[in-house]
């Protein structure tokens, strides 16, 4: 679809074995695939595979945002209450704005499934213009949490349809999703006639 204004989204796995290639990392592939197909939007990736380091963490974030200009930035791993979790600390640490909302829901998609749910500890922040999520570590939390139950009674919400609307209030491009994978929410006065 012409008309559709880029993003620039930052995708980060944070594994201390991944990313010293003990074993395959699937949090990138995982974001990259879900992302492109809720999506309408042209997208310019930016992704690195990071170990478990707050200083580390922290400065890619910054650099994601304050450098290689990322609108949005997905993180995956490093959230649970290990001493070696650290992604919620050096996460908070680049944030201008706190968005609590987002913890609250992903933590309550995932006590659908698993009461160790409780356990996690994601952020979402706002630096600059961007919105900075940390996600679950599994490829299929990833996809339930962003994407929702909407097949539940009564139906759940997944944090992507937010995302669009938050991004627009700090001044990003109009994101465009496609309805089938998820359905963005906006206000009436927030929606934008479609690009041709």
């Amino acid at each position: 679809m012409s008309g559709l204004e880029l993003v620039r989204i930052g995708v980060v796995s944070i594994s201390d074995r991944a990313s010293t290639g003990v074993y395959e990392d699937k949090g990138l592939p995982a974001l990259r695939d879900w992302l492109g197909r809720a999506l309408r939007n042209p997208i310019d990736w930016e992704s690195r595979l990071i170990p478990d380091e707050a200083p580390l963490i922290s400065n890619t974030l910054r650099e994601l945002v304050d450098v290689a200009g990322c609108h949005l930035v997905l993180t995956t791993g490093g959230t649970g209450p290990s001493p070696r979790d650290v992604t919620p600390e050096a996460t908070l640490a680049v944030a201008d704005k706190e968005m609590p909302g987002f913890s609250e829901q992903m933590r309550q998609i995932s006590l659908r499934f698993v009461p160790t749910a409780i356990l996690s500890r994601q952020v979402a922040v706002i630096r600059g213009k961007a919105l900075i999520i940390n996600l679950p570590g599994q490829p299929k939390s990833i996809a339930e949490t962003l994407e929702g139950l909407p097949g539940a009674t009564p139906p759940v919400h997944g944090i992507f349809a937010a995302v669009p609307y938050c991004i627009d209030l700090i001044g990003g491009p109009y994101l465009v999703t496609d309805p089938a994978v998820c359905a963005a929410f906006r206000p009436k006065s927030a929606i934008r006639p479609p690009a041709t």
